[in-house]
């Protein structure tokens, strides 16, 4: 198995343990699954990197690569959804539109076609993990500074639902959006596997 492949996996099998560690009851733990959750998403910048450089293109990567992320971005927006940091309508509108469009390049794979991402997926993906990360660093600088106390942590005395509602907000729109879009885009292949 060539190394793109295998950060893709290893991306795969980190999500579980960033879920388990990061919801532990612990201080420890919430900052131990943040780091894994960045370890994460480095392996995702990692691969593409690598694959480009070099040139390994396959069958594998193309399908595992965004599925993995899809994975890895589910498994965080649950964690935040249990820790009440978001609003289950807007979490539930990210997972459907992730995994239907999972379904709709399966679908396409499978009679041939490949959906590539568009611009505004790819910034629908950037949003996500910014949305993602700045939440997480959040939760997890208040377990570092419980157990540091510092004056620094004045700075983070701020409405988080009202912040993380608008952050979760703007990124469900993108990702609905982008749903459309290919659904729109790609009609005639979704009509020719509908019949």
């Amino acid at each position: 198995m060539n190394m793109p492949n295998r950060l893709t996996l290893s991306r795969i099998i980190l999500a579980p343990v960033f879920v388990i560690v990061f919801l532990l009851d612990s201080h420890y733990c919430r900052i131990s699954g943040f780091i894994i959750f960045i370890l994460a998403s480095i392996t995702d910048f990692a691969d593409g990197h690598y694959a480009r450089k070099y040139g390994i293109v396959t069958g594998f990567g193309k399908f595992m690569d965004p599925l993995a992320d899809k994975i890895l971005v589910t498994s965080a927006f649950l964690v935040i959804l249990s820790l009440d940091y978001a609003r289950t309508w807007m979490i539930a509108l990210i997972v459907a539109r992730e995994f239907y469009i999972t379904g709709l390049r399966s679908l396409a794979a499978y009679r041939g076609a490949i959906i590539t991402p568009s611009n505004m997926a790819k910034l629908k993906t950037t949003l996500q993990m910014t949305t993602i990360i700045f939440i997480l660093l959040i939760i997890s600088l208040d377990s570092f500074f419980t157990l540091n106390p510092s004056p620094v942590q004045a700075y983070l005395q701020f409405d988080r639902h009202l912040v993380f509602d608008i952050m979760i907000g703007i990124t469900t729109a993108v990702t609905i959006y982008t749903g459309l879009d290919y659904t729109i885009k790609y009609y005639s292949i979704l009509r020719n596997i509908l019949k």
